[in-house]
């Protein structure tokens, strides 16, 4: 016997979406025996729908997440603007430093001495890049000063000349606060023989942690004088790192720049140091966005056939409500608010599953760690030492608009095709 039947009247001239209209649409949802078929597939429509938002919303935070803590490491460590000399080396760096920290949107200008060289020590050796720097730079450097890990930076400059490194630099050579790690670069003293390579043992005074495997196993911090004593420098020093209140807007500060610096200078900033990294990046997130999409897609297809299933199921159906004296426009609401349902619960469940898994994601990774036995987040693969995860709620809202506009299109077809039968027609063929 048909749903129709059931009922204990069929209203003719029904309002928009009436309660009868939800009634039927309802048990259409329900499962039935007869029915096992079309309900496999909204179920599988409705698992598609939700999987694909969370997915969605998961993968999207965890790129965010990405962008944000690189971003935050990189121009955290390594300043915004750079400014290098033009004419002649930069001897007069105190100076230029002072002048240059005076100008509005600047919060630090740090002279600086780079150069690679290979640290080694009893058990290990790793080729390192190595930064002199004065003491007062290094500690208002907020991913180095304020994440020491063991040690400390009061008295880098004074006495014994010591080094400041990072954690897994640490871990690959074992060796840790005092001990002796040696360095050993090419750039050494000028001999008849030609230029010898210089090695020099400092004591580790400070071990620090960014939580970024590139940079604490690469950097290498020595007090400026020892810096430009080991490579050579004749009292000038290579770059000047300059760190501005907002990353965002660095052309003003470089205008500034421009217009009232001590000497000329040659600007460049993160961006254009970095923007091959983050376009990659940028470039990625996007094409993930655009697979993850066709599961949701691909979902909202299943609903296109499970209701054309239905309609097809419920022919006498349709054809006594008809008789009965629903308009077309009530079996076409029945078949929207059924394919609807799907698509809407599909999306709220998935919004839930998405947003409870990007703010634990990093509990459920301890999880999984624990119940695989295997350390699933390799930070010496994946540079960052936890996995990140930001909610951007303009993109969930996004998520969450594409997944209803994508499921109430799904429903039009069938809908419409449910509403243009001919109820002589359908009594006939069911």
């Amino acid at each position: 016997m048909s749903a129709v039947a059931d009922s204990a009247e069929v209203p003719t001239g029904t309002k928009a979406f009436a309660g009868f209209e939800w009634l039927l649409a309802g048990r259409y949802l329900r499962t039935r025996r007869r029915e096992g078929f079309v309900s496999v597939i909204a179920g599988f429509s409705f698992l598609g729908i939700l999987l694909g938002v969370a997915t969605l919303i998961i993968v999207m935070s965890v790129m965010n997440g990405f962008r944000k803590e690189l971003l935050e490491k990189i121009v955290g460590v390594n300043g915004h603007i750079f400014a290098t000399p033009i004419d002649r080396p930069l001897d007069d760096y105190d100076s230029v430093a002072a002048r240059l920290a005076k100008i509005p949107g600047i919060k630090l200008a740090i002279p600086l001495v780079e150069g690679q060289a290979l640290a080694s020590s009893q058990t290990g050796n790793n080729g390192v890049l190595v930064r002199g720097v004065r003491e007062s730079d290094i500690k208002a450097i907020p991913f180095i000063g304020g994440n020491i890990k063991s040690g400390t930076l009061d008295g880098f400059d004074g006495g014994t000349p010591g080094v400041a490194i990072g954690r897994r630099l640490a871990n690959a050579l074992g060796i840790q606060v005092n001990d002796m790690m040696t360095l050993v670069s090419p750039q050494g003293a000028s001999t008849p023989f030609g230029t010898a390579p210089r090695i020099k043992a400092y004591p580790v005074k400070a071990i620090f942690e960014i939580g970024m495997t590139e940079f604490d196993g690469t950097f290498v911090y020595m007090p400026l004088g020892e810096a430009q004593a080991y490579f050579n420098r004749d009292g000038d020093v290579n770059v000047i790192e300059i760190f501005v209140d907002n990353p965002d807007r660095t052309q003003a500060v470089r205008d500034a720049i421009e217009a009232d610096a001590p000497r000329p200078l040659v600007l460049s900033d993160w961006r254009q140091r970095n923007r091959s990294f983050f376009n990659a990046l940028e470039v990625e997130r996007n094409v993930m966005f655009i697979i993850l999409t066709l599961i949701v897609l691909v979902a909202a297809l299943n609903i296109v056939s499970g209701l054309i299933m239905l309609v097809k199921d419920k022919t006498a159906d349709i054809a006594i409500m008809r008789t009965m004296g629903c308009t077309r426009g009530t079996v076409l609401r029945v078949f929207l608010i059924t394919g609807a349902a799907i698509g809407v619960v599909g999306t709220l469940a998935g919004l839930g599953l998405g947003i409870v898994f990007a703010k634990n994601i990093k509990s459920i990774m301890a999880a999984l760690n624990w119940i695989t036995g295997a350390n699933l987040w390799d930070p010496t693969v994946r540079f960052l030492s936890d996995i990140p995860s930001v909610i951007d709620w303009s993109e969930v809202t996004s998520v969450v608009l594409m997944a209803l506009t994508l499921s109430l299109l799904a429903t039009l077809y069938p809908a419409w095709k449910a509403a243009r039968l001919d109820p002589v027609e359908a009594l006939r063929m069911g």
